[in-house]
């Protein structure tokens, strides 16, 4: 389920990189979009596969819970529209609680 959710999560980065949408203030975008994103979820999803322990899924969960304020906020609050779209918020958003819940449900399995 983790690498459905790190696809999706490239995809976006892709089409935002390509779309300008990336600020630059820490070092070239396709670095990020390339290099450490594909890491990362790559990373993610071997460790929730070897390691199976509770702790990791919920160390995850907890970076993912971090998300949903932003995501939330640019979602509902229409006051203060960004670049982006509040639907892609609000994807974004049930993207992520969909995550969270397999994730929670995964740590409850080990």
């Amino acid at each position: 389920m983790y690498l459905h959710f790190g696809i999706l999560y490239e995809a976006g980065a892709y089409a935002m990189w390509r779309n300008g949408l990336i600020p630059e203030n820490w070092g070239p975008p396709w670095i990020w979009v390339l290099v450490v994103g594909p890491l990362v979820a790559g990373g993610v999803f071997v460790g929730l596969l070897r390691w199976q322990k509770p702790w990791f899924a919920g160390l995850i969960w907890l970076i993912g819970a971090g998300r949903l304020p932003t995501l939330i906020h640019g979602a509902f609050v229409t006051s203060d529209t960004g670049v982006l779209a509040p639907s892609f918020y609000l994807t974004a958003l049930v993207v992520s609680v969909i995550n969270l819940w397999m994730l929670a449900r995964a740590a409850w399995d080990l």
